[in-house]
């Protein structure tokens, strides 16, 4: 048996980042969100959403109640760093190993942030993932055309202080 752990919506403009864990071998899924306000200032610029992502991956793992011999395989991506250190503490080197997530635990973890950003109203263009930059522009006219919605912004990134509406 395996775990696997990924997150999605990291990159993205719009929302918290989902990290979800799964398990194939019992269709096992769940996943929690780290807030928003985490990509925002004062917390971006301290790298908290990092600690996060941890918090909530040590949890995830909790719920799903590992057997002794299960592995659990970690998305290589740098938010799941500190995670993979904090279960490497929990469950020993030799049970995790980081790895590029695929298939049905990508989907379901992708599918899980898409329902989210759904549920604030904006609809994600067709094969976002392929297509970053015109997700980014997409999510940007989106918060443009609905100032309230602003408050669920990535507005941390210091590359955004180059856009009026992130100032």
């Amino acid at each position: 048996m395996t775990i696997l752990i990924d997150d999605a919506g990291y990159g993205d403009l719009l929302y918290g980042t989902v990290i979800g864990a799964y398990r194939p071998e019992t269709d096992d899924f769940y996943y929690d969100v780290i807030d928003v306000k985490y990509f925002q200032r004062p917390l971006f610029s301290k790298k908290e959403y990092l600690k996060q992502a941890g918090r909530i991956a040590q949890s995830l793992v909790k719920r799903m109640k590992p057997r002794k011999d299960e592995k659990i395989e970690i998305c290589q991506g740098d938010i799941l760093d500190k995670a993979a250190e904090h279960l490497i503490k929990d469950y020993g080197e030799d049970r995790i190993a980081r790895v590029r997530v695929e298939g049905r635990a990508q989907d379901l973890i992708e599918g899980a942030y898409l329902n989210e950003i759904r549920n604030l109203g904006y609809e994600p263009i067709p094969d976002r993932t392929e297509k970053w930059g015109k997700s980014f522009w997409h999510m940007y006219r989106w918060l443009k055309a609905n100032p309230k919605m602003r408050r669920f912004a990535k507005s941390g990134w210091p590359r955004l202080k180059r856009y009026k509406m992130f100032r």
